[in-house]
């Protein structure tokens, strides 16, 4: 199957966290013999900041930024792909791309692949006049890298034809145990960008957690946060690319996930970070969410905070020894059966599925 796809970025995870995922399906989802094209547009200095080379299962179409680019590419694609894919947060001409997609005449499926999907349906959910109100029912699936029931529901009563999740995975290829890295060591290493809807959960699970301890080491990477005050024991890494993400996790006594506002209430809503850290062999603590134990077993395969306290209570009581032990069966668990491997075998049936439907109303 020909699979063109419309994405931020899958070479450069600059302001891009959905990289890792893009990466780890869509390798997958080649191997199962897809031919797959990225189209992305150069912009917010991504191609400046790559991080791997052109693949070899994808080709990958750099477009101008610019309403002539993308709509270039997407004629394009049109003539091509037996699988259309336009997923959120491309981050130039969204809303265009999106109507387009739902618009174009061509004989191929078409996927909206929502890597953001509770802050997507809280917008739609706060603007009767969203434009995906009228786009969504035109799709022929909406597919979501979390979010749970509470997710598809919502999907399915916004005109969705039908919803299904497929989770951020591990690629154990990418993401393993590394050597530390003398710039990330410490106590607990935290790596997010700084985003508006994420700044006030750090500053309550890891900011306020180092002026607790301040006789521990903290390590903070994304970009971002430069401008941001920190206490004196908060290491600022700046942009960690992925190159280094094995070294950044495997350098710390154990790293933090804090989950944006939006998927911490929908829950089901795991970050690519958890996978990569648990992955690289880390000890996890993260914050509270719903469906946590769907993915890892709290207590002995990560540890859940439900506030900076608690965080602060995880790390007084974690010496090496136990640190290790929880870092070792989280990756087991997650070796067993949260590999995107497994994920693009989900995607694979779910096609198969909808081509036997479309040949029967034939």
């Amino acid at each position: 199957m020909r699979i063109c796809f419309f994405g931020s970025s899958l070479v450069s995870s600059y302001w891009n966290g959905a990289a890792t995922y893009y990466r780890g399906i869509l390798k997958e989802i080649a191997a199962l013999g897809n031919d797959i094209t990225f189209f992305e547009p150069d912009a917010f200095e991504r191609q400046a900041h790559r991080d791997i080379d052109d693949p070899p299962w994808a080709r990958v179409v750099v477009y101008p930024a610019t309403p002539e680019g993308w709509q270039r590419a997407l004629t394009a694609a049109g003539r091509s792909a037996d699988l259309l894919v336009k997923a959120s947060g491309v981050g130039v001409f969204d809303v265009e791309l999106e109507n387009a997609v739902a618009e174009i005449s061509s004989r191929a499926l078409r996927i909206y692949w929502d890597v953001d999907a509770p802050a997507t349906l809280e917008a739609i959910a706060g603007d009767p006049a969203h434009h995906l109100r009228d786009a969504i029912p035109r799709y022929d699936l909406v597919l979501t890298y979390g979010g749970g029931d509470n997710v598809v529901r919502a999907y399915r009563a916004a005109g969705a034809r039908d919803c299904v999740p497929i989770y951020n995975a591990l690629d154990p290829t990418a993401h393993h145990p590394a050597q530390p890295m003398a710039e990330f060591t410490g106590d607990l290493s935290l790596l997010a960008n700084r985003l508006p809807d994420r700044e006030k959960r750090v500053e309550q699970f890891f900011i306020n957690v180092a002026q607790q301890l301040p006789g521990r080491k903290f390590v903070l990477g994304g970009a971002g946060w430069d401008t941001r005050p920190m206490p004196q024991n908060i290491c600022k890494a700046g942009h960690v690319g992925t190159a280094q993400h094995n070294g950044f996790f495997s350098s710390a006594l154990a790293t933090l996930n804090v989950n944006r506002d939006s998927m911490a209430r929908y829950g089901f809503s795991p970050p690519t970070r958890v996978f990569e850290a648990v992955g690289a062999g880390a000890c996890l603590i993260t914050d509270a969410w719903e469906g946590i134990d769907h993915f890892l077993e709290p207590g002995t395969e990560v540890l859940v905070a439900a506030n900076g306290d608690e965080v602060a209570g995880h790390l007084d009581a974690l010496d090496p020894a136990r640190a290790e032990s929880i870092a070792q069966r989280a990756r087991t668990r997650i070796l067993a059966h949260h590999t995107y491997r497994h994920r693009a075998r989900q995607f694979h049936n779910l096609l198969e599925h909808m081509n036997t439907r479309t040949e029967a109303a034939e």
